[in-house]
């Protein structure tokens, strides 16, 4: 839209887009019988609105598809693993059984770190922060009864999460299910562990590599899939302001546009392909501005300067959880009401899908009524609150716009400080040299420890913790996990090794190291050593042995 276009052309352009997507089979009205507008704009001219827009039109500031949730709901997809994959598994039926609309996979910190749970660095962490997973077979098991072909899946997973999306592959081949017809998210965003959350296997530039390959492979054989997803709910929850995770976040995404590029790969083809995983803190407004500007920050960049021409490759597709970080573990059903705070800011601002906090997260992983409170979170907003029917209601907001520009401005300016950094040239060589030099650290440190001296003044008020702090609540049942669980991978495992046909480990092992010395990509000799039920940590260790591996640099 043309800033001195007609506000009423405008309205006829988006209303065409609306009728021939959305049949309306329904009246949308309020809860007192008031019929509303799928979407609302000025009357004649304003100025600003070009930059605002329609829903559907670019720069997307209000959405990417002129229907909004009336045509299609965010997706509840609810973050969950504990324990051995059995365990998991049951509570990825109780979700999907409850309404949830896909399944979202929380790994445990050895599995996270590219370790076997026989490991001797993995002892007491098997299964106490998400999923055990050692090889294919574990996900056979996490993903039984659950049909991979109709669920779509994401995992949160980075420094291993090229072995680990090889493992799903087979998982989906044993079920039968042609590998073309996947569709999830895998979030594979290296240059975020190095920024904030500290997950890494190798140097930088290996990890670049297996991200090359996966994404030049999911291009071609799984064009539905979505290989990497740009994080910056670590960046936010390791003390950035919305501001930094808006800019660190994005950064990172052109950085791996730029690396698409590199290979020769079309961005109108690969980029549909990238996703972001957006943080929905307690701000109210200042999240859902932050979603809108991400929208628009992104879509003119797209177009402008990697000469993306169509609309899905310019979309900026987000999934959104609530903030832990807001969490408090002292009067925890506290936490209730902040969730479905944070959740309707995600949803105001445009989510594609959603996962809610459980109110024990702060002490230990989910209870099972913890996270059916977080599950019904979402579906009291969807079902009960009216807020799907009309798109970007708050769009044209003085104080929403206002925040929407202040923070797409201030997102520029870093934008400009990370290119400087690498001389100038490319958004990559930036954040390479910010990784070495430890200044994305050094940014997030000084944002944190600015809020928590807030806090402790009082400047920053929360509630149960430096104000009202008298309460009845009683202490909460929280779920634990047996020590038993660790034993028990561990003894399901060696029976593995033992049964498995060694030679053939071997030999795919050794595949992998030939291809690990080469240009060739890796996935197919890395399915191989999956399909042969090689262990990640075997695979991983392999990369290890030929790459090396890596330690950040000491920042003063």
């Amino acid at each position: 839209m043309q800033p001195d276009e007609p506000i009423e052309a405008g309205r006829a352009r988006w209303q065409a887009r609306y009728d021939a997507a959305f049949k309306r089979d329904r009246e949308f009205r309020t809860l007192s019988g008031l019929e509303v507008d799928p979407v609302y704009g000025p009357p004649g001219t304003d100025p600003r609105f070009g930059r605002i827009g329609w829903p559907g039109e670019f720069p997307f500031t209000r959405g990417l598809y002129a229907t909004g949730y009336r045509g299609r709901p965010w997706t509840i997809r609810q973050f969950a693993g504990f324990g051995n994959a059995r365990q998991t598994n049951e509570r990825y039926k109780m979700i999907l059984g409850a309404g949830g609309g896909g399944l979202s996979v929380a790994f445990d910190m050895p599995t996270l770190m590219g370790r076997d749970s026989d490991d001797p660095r993995s002892l007491g962490e098997v299964g106490h922060c998400g999923v055990a997973v050692d090889s294919a077979l574990d996900m056979d098991l996490l993903f039984d009864g659950i049909p991979l072909g109709d669920v779509t899946t994401s995992m949160t997973i980075s420094g291993p999460a090229v072995p680990i999306f090889c493992m799903y592959v087979v998982a989906a081949e044993r079920q039968g299910v042609p590998v073309g017809k996947l569709n999830g998210t895998l979030q594979t965003d290296i240059f975020k562990e190095y920024i904030a959350q500290k997950e890494w296997l190798f140097a930088p530039e290996p990890h670049l590599r297996l991200i090359g390959d996966l994404m030049e492979f999911c291009a071609a054989e799984i064009p539905a899939y979505k290989p990497l997803s740009v994080s910056g709910y670590h960046i936010r929850e390791a003390g950035s302001t919305a501001a930094q995770e808006l800019a660190f976040t994005l950064a990172d995404g052109f950085g791996y546009v730029e690396l698409g590029l590199s290979r020769g790969l079309d961005v109108d083809v690969f980029a549909p392909g990238l996703s972001f995983f957006f943080d929905a803190h307690i701000d109210f407004f200042e999240e859902i501005a932050k979603f809108r500007a991400a929208r628009r920050i992104w879509a003119r960049w797209m177009r402008d300067v990697y000469g993306a021409r169509t609309e899905k490759a310019q979309w900026l597709r987000f999934h959104t959880q609530t903030a832990g970080v807001s969490l408090t573990a002292q009067q925890p059903d506290n936490n209730i009401v902040r969730t479905a705070v944070e959740a309707l800011a995600a949803v105001l601002g445009g989510t594609n899908s959603l996962h809610t906090n459980a109110l024990d997260e702060v002490l230990a992983l989910p209870s099972e009524k913890a996270a059916e409170i977080a599950l019904r979170t979402q579906q009291v907003i969807m079902e009960e609150t009216e807020v799907v029917n009309v798109v970007d209601p708050l769009g044209g907001s003085w104080y929403v716009e206002a925040l929407t520009d202040r923070l797409e401005a201030e997102a520029e300016e870093i934008f400009a400080r990370i290119r400087e950094m690498g001389g100038g040239g490319t958004m990559t060589a930036g954040i390479l040299r910010g990784i070495e030099d430890g200044w994305f650290m050094s940014e997030i440190a000084e944002s944190a420890f600015d809020y928590q001296r807030k806090l402790e003044k009082g400047d920053k008020r929360i509630v149960g913790v430096n104000c009202h702090t008298s309460t009845v609540e009683e202490p909460l049942e929280i779920l634990r996990i047996s020590h038993e669980v660790e034993a028990e991978q561990r003894r399901v495992l060696a029976e593995r090794r033992a049964a498995r046909d060694r030679k053939a480990v071997d030999a795919a092992l050794a595949a992998l190291r030939s291809a690990s010395r080469t240009t060739e990509n890796m996935i197919v000799p890395m399915l191989e050593a999956a399909r042969a039920e090689a262990t990640l940590g075997e695979i991983c260790d392999v990369l290890r042995e030929e790459w090396g591996t890596y330690s950040e640099p000491a920042a003063f």
